[in-house]
């Protein structure tokens, strides 16, 4: 067992990951917030968007607290871009990748290509797509899908499902993975 000292960790923070883990999470999240904890009780969110241009690096946790601003950019960032439609954002589906992210130890963020989704856009894709589940958790705002640069689909995939803690999708053809705060399980190659 390592001395908590060593890692930073002060008691409040280990009483409030208990707690957020119990109290917020299914058991399975817990790993995701075990991964996290090198943080330095902060967690943090690194994405651009193609698509609209824009980028967020934000911290959006400090010592078992969810910053409500930094959680309202986060929103507003993952918005459905093709109507600028917004909705509330599942904190468990960023930690889950704020936490694969630190298990890359990358120094490049996310290229988010889809956060949420209006139920309207969902339709629209899943018309073009088999691909589009018909009750998607992008439409919920708890889940991304999202591509680095430096790190294969395989590695991202790897790094999310190590959090152990929802869906990750695997999407080799169109680079990209798809992680979410839902049921823990793998699909796609």
């Amino acid at each position: 067992m390592q001395d908590n000292r060593s890692t930073g960790l002060t008691r409040r923070a280990l009483l409030s990951v208990f707690a957020a883990t119990t109290v917020v999470a299914a058991p399975s999240m817990s790993n995701a917030f075990g991964f996290l904890r090198g943080a330095g009780d902060i967690r943090r969110i690194r994405m651009y968007s193609g698509r609209t241009g824009e980028s967020i690096d934000t911290i959006y946790w400090i010592e078992g607290d969810y910053i409500p601003e930094a959680m309202a950019e986060v929103e507003h960032f993952m918005r459905d871009w093709r109507n600028g439609r917004k909705h509330t954002v599942d904190a468990r589906a960023i930690d889950i990748m704020a936490a694969a992210h630190n298990l890359m130890d990358a120094g490049e963020p996310y290229m988010m290509l889809s956060g949420y989704r209006s139920p309207e856009t969902n339709a629209a894709l899943r018309s073009r797509s088999r691909g589009v589940a018909r009750n998607s958790l992008h439409m919920q705002g708890q889940a991304a899908d999202l591509r680095m640069q430096s790190r294969s689909v395989s590695q991202m995939a790897r790094a999310a499902s190590a959090c152990n803690a929802g869906g990750v999708g695997i999407y080799s053809r169109s680079n990209f993975v798809h992680m979410d705060c839902g049921p823990v399980r793998t699909w796609g190659r």
